[in-house]
């Protein structure tokens, strides 16, 4: 939770030097190279595999990127970046069936009263643009969610390697197309050795080791005792932002984080109280 939290200010390094959509092609390039000569694919379709590539790479952090470059701090955007909760419940409602239970309302609203009162002080903090942006990432996380769940238990590291395959030719297609070829090179060749070190920080830490980490602890541990602790990413993520890059933290901040950190806490933690309260 600590390599993914403080990973959005590592990604706000990076766009110092690097375009938003080159950065996250790099990113998946160096996930997919040369981890696909040594890790097997998983068996899954192809066409699995590519949705996962699309949603999560083009999707998830291209829109990240592109917000983060001057619309949203990283503190914010680790935090709103989690209503993928939410979008991954409307999906499955709308895919499977499932409805929405009472406390999942509750939660809905406590979060979203969040993101209004975000809304409520928009600035160089965080702009409409920004926001919208960052939901349209969780709304691509979510998305992925539902592909990864329809593949059922496999490896997730090599799932993520050969998901990259298909997150990179989008990516370079749209970085070439709204940024062009002249401030790719300029980007590359200007690029200080701290902004590789991110390039890398997001290819080896925050995927490879936060993806299989993850995957180690469920196949070890109860999922009930494992999901709670992302919890802790929008903490480290604004804690880091604080800290690292002096992002201020006035009341209204800490009232947005308290109403969506209430709302994400309830959503996965009354299942297990309720559960609790039924058993012998």
């Amino acid at each position: 939770m600590a390599v993914w939290g403080t990973n959005f200010v590592v990604i706000k390094v990076a766009l110092e030097d690097l375009p938003p959509l080159l950065l996250a092609t790099l990113r998946f390039a160096f996930v997919l190279l040369p981890l696909a000569f040594f890790v097997k694919r998983p068996a899954v379709p192809w066409r699995n595999l590519a949705a996962y590539g699309v949603l999560i790479g083009a999707g998830q952090f291209g829109f990240l990127f592109i917000a983060m470059r001057s619309d949203i701090t990283p503190g914010l955007a680790s935090l709103v970046v989690q209503t993928q909760i939410f979008f991954t419940i409307g999906l499955s409602m709308r895919l499977t069936g499932e409805r929405v239970r009472p406390f999942q309302w509750a939660a809905l609203a406590l979060a979203t009263t969040g993101l209004g009162v975000i809304l409520a002080h928009t600035d160089a903090d965080a702009t409409p643009l920004g926001i919208g942006l960052v939901l349209l990432a969780a709304l691509s996380w979510s998305g992925g969610n539902m592909v990864a769940r329809e593949a059922g238990a496999v490896d997730m590291l090599g799932y993520v390697v050969w998901a990259s395959l298909f997150s990179v030719p989008p990516l370079l297609a749209l970085t070439l197309i709204f940024d062009g070829w002249p401030a790719m090179v300029e980007g590359v060749t200007q690029a200080r050795a701290i902004t590789w070190a991110a390039v890398l920080w997001q290819s080896v830490g925050n995927t490879l080791f936060g993806y299989a980490a993850w995957g180690w602890l469920l196949a070890k541990h109860p999922a009930s005792a494992v999901t709670p602790m992302a919890l802790l990413v929008p903490v480290f993520g604004m804690a880091a932002s604080a800290l690292l890059l002096g992002e201020p933290f006035p009341p209204w901040k800490f009232a947005a984080m308290g109403l969506v950190m209430a709302g994400l806490a309830l959503n996965l933690f009354w299942p297990l109280l309720s559960r609790r309260r039924v058993s012998p």
